[in-house]
Parts: structure tokens; sequence; C-alpha cells
């Protein structure tokens, strides 16, 4: 696997930035078969063999999320929405709805707080409120979590008992707010393996993301989850950008 670092407010070192420590990722066979809310499918896919990527949605639940939702319900899609708890009670529906269509729902903190600026005992605290707030919707714990703004450092890692998931195709949507700026980037960056970044909390974002559907589709790319993406090697604390 190639670690590509993230772009977007991404820095390497040992305090106050980004340290990453890459696993072996193993792209794994098809989903478990006691997950029936996938179709059948995506339960067969084995992305060894076919080209699998992950589209991944930070900062809602939102307005718009339902849109996302369904884009990617007419595409048989799956993603990964990583949310705020501090937005879960807002949109309840939406996130229930999300587990139920068999998309996964990973932690992203409770209100978007820098991890690097705060202790271990804070940061536990932090993820645990979160992942309560989705366990009592979902009835799951989240499995995967992504630091806002991938800030991390080693407070931060040993304090995180979740695999941390980062992303090699930033498609910077929350700074061009275009649609078409961000398809273009999707559909010229995305490899086999890529993990995609958006925000699904801008309406411009959950615009495009028909056309990406659409173009990726055409491209081969089949849509699966983070955790179907990297398969069972991803270690707590262990930060991946992709399963290249």
């Amino acid at each position: 696997m190639n670690v590509t670092l993230p772009k977007h407010k991404i820095a390497l070192g040992a305090t106050g930035g980004l340290a990453v420590a890459a696993s072996v990722l193993l792209f794994p066979a098809a989903p478990a078969a006691a997950d029936t809310t996938l179709s059948a499918e995506a339960k067969n896919l084995d992305c060894a063999q076919v080209e699998c990527v992950a589209l991944t949605f930070d900062d809602g639940p939102g307005p718009h999320t339902d849109e996302v939702l369904d884009a990617l319900d007419d595409h048989d899609a799956k993603a990964t929405f990583y949310v705020l708890g501090s937005k879960v009670g807002d949109f309840t529906d939406t996130v229930e709805r999300m587990a139920d269509e068999g998309h996964e729902v990973g932690n992203h903190t409770w209100d978007h707080d820098d991890l690097a600026t705060l202790s271990g005992d804070a940061i536990r605290d932090d993820l645990a409120r979160t992942d309560k707030a989705i366990e009592d919707v979902t009835g799951e714990t989240p499995t995967t979590m992504r630091p806002p703004y991938g800030s991390l450092n080693d407070t931060a890692r040993e304090a995180i008992d979740k695999p941390i998931v980062l992303w090699d195709v930033d498609t910077l949507d929350w700074q061009s707010r275009d649609s078409d700026a961000v398809t273009d980037v999707t559909l010229q960056e995305t490899d086999k393996g890529s993990v995609v970044l958006f925000h699904d909390i801008h309406e411009s974002t959950v615009d495009a993301v028909p056309d990406i559907l659409d173009g990726l589709a055409e491209d081969g790319y089949r849509f699966v989850t983070v955790s179907e993406l990297a398969g069972e090697d991803m270690e707590p604390g262990t930060a991946i950008t992709d399963a290249r």
C-alpha cells in the first residue's frame, strides 16, 4: 500500500501535526453474510478483482444528506458518513436511514474540535459521547473514526481506540463550493482503492454527487464502505489514507 498524505490541513510532525503510521491493508472478500442490508451484488464484490472506491462524507448529517442517500440508492452505491455527534439528535431519521441502507456511520467527534489540541482524556470522552449518540440511533457502535481537519498528534493516536480513516482524494468542496469543480477533481484524481473526501453539509457538493457516481461508474468503479474497502487489518490508533 502506498500512503498518500491528505492535502487539506495536514502536516507531518510528532507534535501539533499528523503522524501517520500506515498499516498493511488487504482487500477483503465479500461483506459478512449477516449484513442483510446490502444488495446481493454488493455482497459478492471482491475488491481485489474489481476497482472499488470509498466515498466519504464529513460534518453531517445536514439538511441535504437525504439527497445524497437518494443518489447513492439510485446507483446501488454504498458510502461512509463521518457524522458529528452534536448533529445526530436533529437528524435521527437520516442517520437511521444511513445504517438501514447499508452505509457505514463513522465517528467524526462531537463538535469538530481539533484533537491535536485536546488531552487524552478529553479525546476519549468526546469519542465515547459521539459513539453513544450514534449507537442510540443505529444500534451499532462506529468501528472507524475520522479526526476533524485530519489533525493528529501522538496523544490523539494513543487515545483513539478505532482505526483512523483519512483520505487520498481531497475534493476541496468546502473551499470551491462549485459542483463542477468537485466533480472534475473527483473524476480526475480517483483511483482504485481511493478514499474520497466530501462534505454533505454543502449543497454544491450534494448537487455534484449524481454526476460523480455516473462518471466513476462509467470508468468501472464500484462503491463500497471504508471498512469493506480496507478489510479487517486496520488497527486502533493507526491512520490510513487509501487501500492501495
